[in-house]
């Protein structure tokens, strides 16, 4: 499939769509069963990241050995890189708001169970490995299951706001959701934070069952059959705008998105500000992230190009850090680090969600998701060690690598098969800018020199008018449109000022 041919002219469709009014950045809120939803999705997050905190430092207390939490985090992630395809299998298959009410269920379950072991002091290492195996084998199904439902439940029309209220939720709830569990430590032990994420799960399950079915835009489910795997990695083979999306983002995730070991370098060898000032730098990227998903509601055209540009500036952004040794110019370059990754990450989940059939998104959000936390999973101990040999200014450059390198393989192939090329324009823009991607039949061979005007005259497929009257009806033809629809069959007269031929 070739991708759609580069629009240059400002009254084209990519650039009419209108800006969304301030009142639509939380068009999608106004359907009653997201609302649901968004609330359901406030509580267990932020519940959710508690739980993650209190559960890492319970092993720590009970083991004294960092080795357990390591071991902890991996039995959480490992049953969704080695099932995760399957569990989108099942999202396709099943209602996807009961499977949700099934996971949502069990992680109540688990947490319940987990915070009155802990609250009783019969709690031990073991029991939280189980919890944790446990919980990651739901995950498998939650995941896609809880992608896959966004279209349904927000419905099409407002998808993308969806989306982008989606991450700005998983944002707040990773910045307020640890604050909280220390402070619940602190105060309470960490059983209680356990029970709080069983209340809310049980609260999102209430949620979900109160939402009207007849309003849901389900998808039909699918029948069982052999094959659906390899149908759905088919699928995605076939669609060009899915693969180079899900591949840009193994790209971003393997490097550019999981900066957690690099900042605590920072904050310990560059800066040395401590674990508070550790909290400052998350703070920021995450006050980042929070604004770029506000921003992304705001879009008024998305495409593959986007993606590629976006992947490029975040790897610039990082590079920029990777340079900077003052705490206050690199917390401003951090918030925009955070910004343009959460406009790449729900630029790339939109791309894909307005794309894929409804039969197949649960099998697409799947591979997706696996993309992105299996990448996510890699990155950890290969940039600890990058910052643990080398440094942490080293180590921030390397995160810009991935990105950086995605766009610029990505693009190119996207270019190539697009016959697409890069023109400098000086005069006669049809845009705002001046750098342009064009398809290479739009510019002659002789439009090559950077001569001003010249390339415009490329573009145009003719001559610059030279004569004085001819440049005068040629302004009157864009100034009236309706005549220009009709010339005159008669070239070579001249033209009066008020556009009437001699």
């Amino acid at each position: 499939m070739r991708p759609a041919p580069a629009v240059l002219h400002p009254s084209s469709p990519a650039h009419s769509n209108p800006r969304p009014h301030w009142r639509d950045t939380f068009a999608s809120l106004r359907v009653r069963n997201y609302r649901l939803y968004v609330i359901s999705q406030v509580l267990t997050n932020t519940c959710g990241w508690m739980q993650r905190v209190a559960q890492d430092w319970l092993m720590l207390s009970l083991t004294g050995n960092v080795t357990w939490v390591g071991l902890t985090v991996t039995l959480q992630l490992a049953p969704m890189l080695v099932f995760g395809l399957f569990g989108g299998v099942v999202a396709d298959r099943f209602d996807k708001r009961k499977l949700l009410m099934i996971t949502q269920s069990l992680f109540a379950l688990s947490a319940l169970v987990l915070g009155t072991l802990t609250l009783t002091g019969a709690i031990e290492p073991w029991h939280i490995l189980a919890s944790a195996a446990f919980l990651g084998v739901a995950t498998v199904v939650d995941n896609p299951a809880r992608q896959a439902f966004v279209p349904e439940v927000a419905g099409h029309q407002h998808l993308r706001n969806a989306i982008s209220i989606n991450s700005t939720v998983f944002q707040l709830g990773a910045l307020v959701g640890p604050a909280l569990a220390a402070l619940g430590i602190a105060l309470v032990g960490q059983g209680w934070s356990f029970i709080l994420n069983s209340m809310a799960g049980i609260t999102a399950v209430a949620l979900l069952v109160a939402m009207r079915a007849s309003e849901l835009s389900a998808a039909p489910a699918i029948t069982r059959s052999r094959g659906q795997l390899r149908e759905g990695l088919r699928y995605v083979g076939d669609k060009p705008v899915i693969l180079w999306s899900v591949v840009m983002v193994g790209f971003v995730a393997l490097t550019g998105i999981n900066l957690a070991t690099v900042l605590a370098a920072y904050a310990d060898d560059v800066f040395d500000i401590g674990s508070a000032g550790y909290g400052l730098l998350n703070s920021c990227l995450a006050a980042g992230a929070v604004a770029g998903a506000l921003a992304s509601t705001r879009r008024r055209s998305l495409r593959l190009r986007t993606l590629v540009y976006s992947a490029g500036v975040l790897g610039l952004l990082q590079v920029l850090a990777g340079t900077i040794a003052w705490l206050p110019l690199f917390c401003l370059v951090l918030i925009g680090v955070g910004a343009t990754s959460l406009l790449y990450l729900t630029g790339g989940n939109t791309l894909v969600q307005t794309a894929v059939a409804g039969t197949m998104r649960g099998r697409v959000m799947a591979l997706y998701i696996l993309v992105l936390f299996g990448a996510q999973a890699g990155s950890g101990t290969l940039i600890g060690w990058i910052a643990h040999e080398y440094g942490a200014h080293v180590a921030m450059i390397a995160c810009g690598a991935g990105p950086l390198l995605g766009a610029v393989v990505v693009g190119a192939v996207l270019a190539r098969k697009g016959r697409l090329t890069t023109r400098l324009i000086l005069r006669d823009r049809p845009g705002r800018g001046v750098l342009y991607v064009v398809p290479r039949d739009a510019v002659p061979p002789a439009a090559v020199s950077l001569t001003p005007g010249l390339l415009s005259r490329g573009l145009r497929g003719r001559s610059r008018p030279t004569h004085p009257a001819e440049r005068r009806r040629r302004q009157q033809r864009r100034a009236a449109p309706s005549r220009a629809a009709h010339p005159h069959p008669h070239t070579d007269r001249t033209w009066t000022r008020s556009g009437r031929p001699r």
